[in-house]
């Protein structure tokens, strides 16, 4: 029979992943992160963490089913378009064909606490046109809610650790389509792990349950200043023109467009009550982003030295 204590994590190697099967061992939980490749650093990593690592693709139905045999909570996150180790032709069919998929496995195994994280304002579809990605995410809440799950659905709000690599730091300046004076709402993506470790802790609580997480607020500028003021160098923000950004990509530049007008509207006190120790951005900074950031803007200025 499946136990409590058994938790399968789906995208173990990402971002989100990652964070949830950090917090989950550290409840003492049995945690098997499922990966396409078991052989690669983060699976490495997760193993050397006291994690069980397995193989399985979301393409592939039957390998998540048999993965999460005789495990009692599953975690879901899928990739979306431009994620970081997504293939060029990934598209937001993809992510939605995965994430249904994962749900799919997840009745077949008789999982008997499901978490899906989805993201802030996917649920105002009625309201609104919404980024494709928004879309993409509600399409899979829907289909969970169909099969009847006994599901609880996390929708973070942007992540802080965007602010850590080539998305937003370019040639010296932080730079991005948002509006330099519109207030975003952004979390620490460690915060998404807590949570979901506390809402796996807790079914009783939170099966059911959908909701919103942010964590702090601030405009680009506010948080080009946060990050240069931590590393003790000017970092200008520069916005890259949306008609630049539709040259590329009309649905980036819609999401864009949605969040310098719309935005994700999450209530940050609401997140406060869930999890306190949920991190603020100068936090965050002083705890992992700054050396993060640090990092990549030296491997950066090496890279340039050598070219």
């Amino acid at each position: 029979m499946p136990t409590q204590k058994t938790v399968v994590v789906v995208g173990a190697t990402g971002l989100q992943g990652r964070a949830v099967v950090h917090h989950l061992l550290r409840d003492g939980r049995h945690v098997r992160a499922l990966t396409r490749d078991p052989n690669g650093v983060q699976a490495a990593a997760l193993a050397q963490a006291g994690a069980q690592v397995v193989r399985a693709r979301m393409e592939d139905v039957d390998s998540l089913a048999a993965a999460a045999e005789g495990a009692w909570g599953l975690f879901s996150v899928q990739p979306t378009v431009g994620s970081p180790g997504t293939a060029p032709d990934f598209t937001a069919e993809d992510e939605v064909t995965w994430g249904i998929n994962v749900a799919e496995a997840a009745r077949a195994a008789g999982i008997g606490h499901f978490v899906f994280t989805s993201v802030a304002g996917a649920d105002r579809h009625r309201e609104e046109k919404l980024p494709v990605n928004l879309v993409a995410k509600w399409r899979i809440e829907q289909h969970i809610a169909a099969l009847g799950l006994p599901a609880t659905i996390l929708r973070p709000v942007s992540f802080m650790d965007n602010f850590t690599g080539g998305y937003a730091l370019r040639n010296g300046n932080l730079s991005t389509g948002l509006a330099p004076d519109v207030s975003q709402q952004i979390i620490a993506v460690d915060d998404v792990g807590a949570v979901t470790a506390l809402a796996f802790s807790r079914p009783k609580e939170w099966i059911g349950r959908a909701v919103s997480l942010a964590g702090d607020e601030l405009t680009p500028v506010e948080i080009a200043a946060a990050i240069g003021k931590a590393l003790g160098i000017p970092l200008p923000y520069i916005q890259i023109p949306i008609d630049a950004i539709r040259a590329l990509s009309e649905d980036f530049a819609y999401a864009n467009e949605w969040l310098n007008e719309r935005g994700y509207r999450a209530d940050i006190p609401a997140t406060r009550r869930i999890h306190p120790g949920v991190t603020d951005f100068r936090t965050w900074l002083e705890s992992t982003g700054a050396a993060r950031i640090a990092a990549f803007l030296d491997a950066e200025r090496t890279a340039g030295q050598d070219a």
